[in-house]
């Protein structure tokens, strides 16, 4: 007859091994503190809380852009994987996709999951019977028509953004959309705030001005990019980014938490024993539409009803 202490003991150790949860690792290209980052780790761990023991590793891809920098963060990330040996691993944006996916792990054994890769995974041959994901899409063309409309006469176009592959990508599809309509487009990439906003102070003498991502500006300010903008705006601001709409009129932005909400349930679909290779890579599909009211009453642009009925007001 088994003794209770040792009865209660085997008790528990079953027990343990019943709860066990599998392991997931999330490897974000950028850091906590990015808003994109942010939005995309929430909808994530609300989707996998309680569902697996869930790891993350930033690897910090916008402050430490140096190409050794990110090969080093590369590595770090394989080195966890190693050790820790996750049973799925998640990442997000193109970073970890270039430098950590494509040459450690195409056609392996480890179910990878991606997301927030922009526009098109052509350039990293996905998917693979390993990996699959979803792939980040702006609303560009359907931004640059909404501002042609309230723009009527509108020829020229600027594009400002930081300094990064991410952002020059961006533009390229921009201007792909811009030259659609027949508008004469143009981009400025600036490395500081400075450089910003003599861009933007620019962008008043063109038709309106398209918002990129300031991500990669080292000393980006908020409240000294909101001062300039207030005493400098004449002309439409877009963009596509939640995070730029404290500097721009109009946003009809991404959703981040959809690509993380997403790659986890196709995380947790894999744990259930479903193969990453029969899963379809797709696009988000969810937009938000915002107004900066202030900017635009400054401006004294005219919005139609359509536009304050169903836009959010930013503050």
């Amino acid at each position: 007859m088994c003794p209770p202490l040792l009865l209660a003991a085997a008790l528990l150790l079953a027990a343990g091994v019943v709860q066990a949860l599998p392991k997931c690792l999330f490897v974000s290209s950028y850091h906590q503190g990015y808003a994109w980052s942010d939005g995309v780790e929430r909808g994530l761990r609300q989707t996998l809380d309680g569902r697996c023991e869930l790891r993350q590793f930033d690897m910090d891809t916008k402050r430490r852009k140096q190409p050794e920098q990110i090969m080093q963060a590369a590595q770090q990330a394989k080195q966890l994987i190693d050790s820790w040996q996750p049973d799925v691993v998640i990442t997000a944006d193109d970073h970890a996709a270039r430098h950590l996916i494509v040459p450690y792990y195409r056609d392996s054994d480890l179910p990878i999951v991606f997301c927030g890769v922009n526009w098109t995974v052509k350039e990293y041959g996905f998917p693979y019977r390993n990996v699959t994901g979803m792939i980040e899409v702006a609303p560009v063309q359907a931004m640059i028509e909404q501002a042609r409309s309230l723009v009527p006469q509108a020829r020229k176009v600027l594009y400002i953004g930081a300094n990064t592959v991410t952002e020059r990508k961006n533009a390229a599809r921009i201007g792909d959309a811009a030259s659609a309509l027949g508008l004469e487009y143009e981009t400025q990439f600036a490395a500081s705030l400075a450089s910003w906003i003599s861009a933007y102070e620019r962008g008043q003498s063109y038709d309106f001005v398209v918002i990129g991502s300031n991500a990669g500006i080292g000393d980006w300010n908020e409240d000294a990019a909101v001062r300039a903008v207030l005493s400098l705006t004449r002309k439409l601001s877009v963009t596509s980014h939640e995070w730029m709409m404290p500097v721009t009129m109009l946003g009809m932005t991404k959703v981040p938490e959809e690509q993380g909400e997403w790659a986890g349930l196709v995380a947790l679909q894999i744990l259930d024993g479903i193969e990453p290779g029969s899963i379809p890579v797709i696009a988000n599909r969810k937009w938000d539409l915002y107004l900066n009211m202030a900017l635009v009453d400054t401006a004294g642009i005219d919005l139609p009803e359509r536009l304050t009925s169903k836009g959010k007001r930013y503050r």
